[in-house]
């Protein structure tokens, strides 16, 4: 049974034997979107993170079960899309899951293929947020994230892993 070391309100500190890693509180789970506009654009979001001191492009994801603690992985990922993007999925197709850092976190990260995509609102997230949306031609999608690279500005890896999915789909072997 692991031993609690420190305590915040959004993570706890635990440890096992040699182990230590950090667990989120009060989620059942953490959500990635992977979305094409109508017209084949990916849908990517920058915001500054304080843990790295930078800006990071990333997919739209969020929390489960933060707000709600029935919220399942498909609400909130549909959730989370809207409230950071601006558009809202007609139908969400669960990708994958796993371990995001298996040797620091305990936090499983699912991802989710928003389909059948309208634009409902401007996007950019919550108040406490700020959150810049961008739409890349997915053709397009490496040479942005290059370009952004070249700026400053860092990359999520989970990044690749959901143009990796879009890019299969648009090869026709997913």
């Amino acid at each position: 049974m692991p031993e609690e070391l420190a305590r915040g309100k959004f993570v706890r500190l635990v440890k096992q034997g040699r182990w230590e890693w950090a667990e989120r509180t009060a989620v059942s789970g953490v959500v990635a979107i992977v979305a094409l506009t109508p017209d084949g654009k990916v849908l990517m979001v920058e915001q500054h993170r304080i843990p790295v001191s930078s800006r990071v492009i990333e997919f739209p994801a969020g929390l489960a079960g933060d707000v709600d603690a029935d919220e399942s992985l498909a609400t909130a990922a549909a959730r989370e899309l809207e409230e950071e993007t601006g558009w809202r999925a007609g139908r969400l197709q669960r990708l994958t899951g796993g371990p995001v850092s298996a040797g620091m976190s305990s936090e499983i990260l699912t991802f989710f293929r928003a389909h059948d995509l309208v634009r409902v609102g401007p996007g950019g997230g919550e108040e406490t947020e700020d959150i810049e949306v961008h739409e890349v031609p997915l053709d397009e999608a490496h040479a942005f994230i290059e370009a952004k690279a070249a700026a400053g500005v860092m990359t999520d890896p989970k990044v690749y892993t959901g143009l990796f999915f879009l890019h299969r789909e648009a090869e026709g072997s997913a």
